[in-house]
């Protein structure tokens, strides 16, 4: 079933209408209520008892407001519906409230250039991790302040690594990581990249515009054959920082064999073997070669 894209529906509500509702510290609070609660749906007198608010009746008109696009409301009482549950996951993951100050730390790893040490910054709600020596850039991408809080630098790192493999995968498979909108893929030669690689995947969603930039090697990082490849080797390519796979960083392990139809071969070396993945213009892999040692 295709969704009909017009603009609005009789049961769509105006954006400006939707944000003013929750508004309110009251019914933040409400919603806030119902994702901590153990059991869903929260009877009536629960959700009250739940909220700080004296006066019941204030407290019901409150939650009438909020039900039908943030609260679902049924037999067993009242529920967070997704819209209502995005407001709190932005709100924990400090998306509108939080700006974090962090000093630079340095991470595991060595520059793919030359060998000198990363350091990892934060600004703007972006990760970066450069070369102490030469300042390559060995990726630049977005992560919640929320995904700070509670979390040594070491473990920040590790969530970071993790987020960035899981949302440019997705993004290569079509989904938007904001909205699971279709997400459009074009691969670029053209202009600098603070990631610093000239053959590259900008990935932009069909739907809420989210874009996200990406080294076409790092899009391989789930991928089963490639996964396999390092176990034979006796390594756990999913504890790997992205940053310590050169073919995840460097220009120098891809290149572009055709351009009509997009043909790209991204060269992964692990000791004496080398695994050459082959990908078309949407960057999924269509053939794979490998070269063992002796071979």
């Amino acid at each position: 079933m295709r969704v009909d894209e017009s603009p609005e529906t009789d049961a769509d509500i105006d954006p400006a209408t939707a944000f003013s509702v929750i508004a309110s510290e009251t019914r933040l609070d409400i919603l806030e209520a119902l994702w901590r609660a153990d059991d869903r749906p929260v009877r009536f007198s629960e959700l009250f008892d739940a909220v700080e608010l004296a006066d019941s009746g204030q407290f019901n008109y409150h939650l009438q407001e909020l039900t039908g696009q943030f609260v679902s409301q049924g037999a067993d009482g009242y529920d967070l519906r997704y819209a209502g549950a995005q407001v709190i996951r932005a709100v924990r993951a400090g998306t509108f409230t939080r700006t974090p100050d962090i000093d630079p730390f340095p991470v595991t790893g060595a520059c793919t250039r030359c060998g000198g040490g990363l350091l990892a910054e934060y600004a703007d709600e972006q990760f970066a991790i450069d070369c102490e020596d030469c300042g390559k850039a060995h990726g630049e991408y977005p992560f919640p302040p929320g995904g700070l809080v509670d979390r040594t630098p070491a473990e920040v790192a590790t969530a970071f690594a993790e987020r960035v493999r899981h949302l440019h995968c997705l993004a290569a498979d079509g989904v938007c990581p904001d909205c699971a909108g279709r997400m459009g893929t074009e691969i670029s030669r053209d202009g600098d990249c603070c990631l610093d690689v000239s053959v590259r995947a900008e990935f932009v969603c069909e739907r809420c515009r989210h874009e996200l930039c990406s080294p076409v090697g790092l899009t391989l990082l789930d991928n089963s054959r490639v996964a396999a490849f390092y176990d034979d080797h006796g390594v756990d390519l999913s504890s790997r920082p992205y940053w310590t796979l050169p073919w995840c960083v460097d220009d120098q392990y891809t290149s572009v064999e055709a351009t009509d139809p997009w043909r790209l071969a991204v060269q992964i070396p692990l000791a004496e073997a080398k695994l050459t993945a082959y990908l078309d213009g949407n960057l999924q892999p269509v053939e794979f070669e490998r070269q063992d040692c002796g071979h």
